[in-house]
């Protein structure tokens, strides 16, 4: 049975830097996908869902949720690894209540947490804008991204907490310091 983990966190919060030095840190045994990656080499692979995907994506228009979960669920059986981090999902309560549908119909999956890069607004602020890595990295932007983050957060807590799947780290620390919590706290749950 693979053992999922979700890793989520405002805009700035390091959460994919953090999965991917995590999964790097324990190649053997984890693999690390973004939301973005995983329907890319969906595409790629030219299976049925991939063509589905292409059809969306190359009309510009959104991929659909229900096929965004069922690219998540897929790539995690098709992962060489036992674990498997997905980093910024869900981001809404509609992606959640479709993951959660599906996870509790699935024998080969077990979601074992969902983690929170905690930080704070100003400091999320200052790494975003201080990345510079292009046009969407201004304030305006930024602002309209912790907002569409933080608007469902309290509910998507609430339902992890109430699932005793929630577990919250402080990520305003060093990287090092960030990385080796969240690393010993995804071995200890598996």
């Amino acid at each position: 049975m693979k053992k999922l983990f979700l890793i989520i966190g405002a805009p700035g919060s390091g959460k994919t830097t953090d999965a991917s030095l995590i999964a790097k840190k324990n190649s053997e045994t984890m693999a690390h996908y973004s939301t973005g990656d995983l329907l890319r080499e969906e595409v790629a692979s030219g299976s049925e869902l991939g063509k589905r995907i292409d059809g969306f994506i190359s009309k510009g228009n959104l991929v659909p949720l229900e096929i965004v979960v069922d690219a998540i669920i897929s790539a995690i059986k098709q992962s060489d690894k036992e674990t498997v981090l997905i980093d910024g999902f869900p981001r809404s309560i509609e992606q959640m209540n479709a993951l959660d549908e599906i996870l509790e119909k699935e024998s080969e999956v077990k979601l074992c947490a969902v983690i929170e890069a905690e930080v704070s607004e100003e400091v999320a602020c200052e790494r975003v804008l201080g990345r510079n890595r292009g046009a969407d990295d201004n304030e305006e932007v930024f602002r309209n991204r912790m907002k569409v983050y933080s608007d469902p957060l309290p509910a998507i807590q609430a339902f992890y907490t109430n699932k005793r799947l929630l577990h919250k780290i402080n990520a305003q620390r060093s990287i090092e310091e960030i990385v080796e919590d969240m690393n010993s706290f995804i071995l200890s749950k598996i």
